[in-house]
């Protein structure tokens, strides 16, 4: 069994990055510049963008944060979407969700530029993704692509069952894994809360990528010798034994299912640590107008 180190994989990634940026200045290009918005005080949307801004820091791109009360009306956050739309020094942004409950998400989504949704939320990116055409991937899921792809995971050919069927997660993934590519060219199964057979299915996987959100869901009689398990959850459980007072755990019973993986992901340390580098992949290639020329 070897584990996915997403840490390790991510700091190897934002090297590269650091590097690709040093170049830029050398030859006198723009640095790329990350914007986000941040309305309201939730304690996980703070600790998101911080860390999002630290990233930027790290690999010597610009960043901005735009901060806003609970009460902002939804007039005043299209208002300053349309204008980083149309700001020239901006290349990537992303509007830190959850929104409180008086605006509408998808309002806010849509109106973003395609051009500059580095989180890969507009209806535009998830369609040319969907399509297979060049796209801004959303964070996770480019995320896992990244990890399939340096540990050399063999995808094609292999069944894949994806546990979850989100807009964020698993629909994506599922996309992904089945278009023609490495990695890639996979016989995809979505199973999701209705689905009956969930656990002859799962033995049935060469890949199990857990994102249902439940956690300790996937037991060991759920996977088969040699397995890949993907583990994408991250609940907050109570654990008076811990200084916080909680600790993360993920969608699969690790110490079950891992003596039987080839690979798997460990929760905290697996995919978690590349979600806020593939939205500094994202925003170096908007800078560099890879996907829009």
């Amino acid at each position: 069994m070897q584990l996915i180190d997403g840490k390790l994989t991510s700091k190897e990634v934002r090297k590269e990055i650091a590097a690709e940026v040093e170049a830029i200045k050398a030859k006198g290009g723009k640095i790329p510049h990350l914007a986000a918005i941040l309305v309201g005080h939730d304690g996980g949307s703070e600790s998101y963008v911080s860390g999002k801004m630290k990233a930027c820091e790290e690999v010597g791109f610009k960043s901005s944060l735009i901060r806003y009360e609970d009460d902002v009306t939804e007039e005043t956050l299209l208002a300053k979407v349309k204008e980083l739309n149309n700001d020239p020094d901006i290349d990537g942004f992303i509007v830190q969700l959850p929104l409180p409950k008086h605006i509408n998400e998808d309002k806010v989504n849509e109106t973003i530029d395609p051009r500059k949704d580095v989180d890969g939320f507009h209806p535009v990116n998830v369609g040319r993704m969907t399509i297979g055409m060049p796209a801004f991937i959303s964070a996770t899921p480019q995320g896992i692509m990244e990890l399939l792809k340096r540990y050399e995971i063999e995808t094609s050919g292999k069944h894949v069952v994806v546990i979850g069927r989100s807009n964020i997660v698993g629909r994506p993934m599922s996309v992904l894994l089945s278009q023609k590519g490495n990695p890639g060219n996979a016989t995809v199964t979505v199973a999701h809360s209705r689905t009956a057979n969930l656990k002859e299915l799962c033995l049935q996987a060469d890949i199990i990528i857990a994102a249902i959100g439940s956690p300790g869901f996937v037991k060991g009689d759920m996977v088969k010798e040699g397995a890949v398990v993907i583990d994408v959850g991250t609940t907050r459980v109570e654990a008076p034994d811990t200084k916080s007072g909680w600790r993360l755990k993920g969608d699969v019973l690790f110490d079950e299912v891992a003596p039987k993986c080839s690979y798997i992901t460990p929760v905290p340390g697996g995919v978690g640590p590349m979600t806020i580098t593939s939205l500094i992949i994202n925003t170096l290639k908007s800078a560099k107008k890879e996907i829009y020329s």
